[in-house]
């Protein structure tokens, strides 16, 4: 399965070879990557609710590790893109901080999987929003953005384990300001969901 750009010409409509439209959920904790990844991805003007960081938001909004962070989702980030077999995701990324969880079981409904964005450098903050996905038994894939400061050290054994990811879960690492690597991310949550569920025999 390879990207496939839009046939269109205005970059906005469907393209004509579209067969099966997914739902997917771009999760992570506050400043993983979410609306970079899907900026990065979409083959159209994204649709982004970010504002800026206020001396308000310090107390709930933990920048540790973060501290270039400027803006925030305060409801979600939207994009699509089309791949070969005519199937096109829509990409809803969802608001990291406890403060939106209001909001998830909205986001969420309709979704088929989800991809998890996980930073190395701080994977506890990914506790939350992978309790959230599994609560709402959704299928999910783990990618780990590649930040330039990452640690190197940990092997894919440590990282599944740190997260307590089941033996079938998918785990990548990506770098969301790049195109094909967001891509085979969001392949890896594809196969997977085809992995549960077998398109049937036509």
């Amino acid at each position: 399965m390879a990207f496939a750009p839009s046939s269109t010409t205005d970059g906005i409509h469907l393209p004509e070879t579209a067969r099966e439209l997914v739902k997917i959920l771009v999760a992570g904790p506050f400043g993983v990557g979410k609306t970079t990844l899907i900026d990065s991805v979409s083959e159209i003007r994204p649709l982004h609710t970010e504002e800026t960081l206020s001396e308000a938001s310090a107390p709930v909004d933990d920048l540790a590790g973060i501290r270039e962070k400027a803006t925030t989702t305060v409801a979600i980030d939207f994009g699509r893109i089309s791949l070969a077999g005519g199937i096109v995701l829509y990409l809803f990324g969802t608001p990291g901080q406890e403060r939106f969880r209001s909001l998830w079981d909205d986001i969420a409904h309709g979704a088929l999987g989800a991809l998890v964005l996980v930073d190395s450098r701080r994977i506890d903050a990914s506790f939350d929003v992978l309790g959230l996905v599994e609560e709402s038994r959704l299928p999910y894939a783990v990618a780990f953005n590649a930040f330039p400061d990452a640690p190197a050290h940990h092997t894919e054994a440590q990282l599944r384990a740190a997260l307590d990811l089941d033996a079938d879960t998918p785990m990548v690492t990506c770098d969301a300001r790049d195109a094909n690597s967001s891509v085979d991310a969001l392949l890896a949550l594809v196969q997977h969901l085809i992995d549960r569920h077998p398109p049937e025999n036509r």
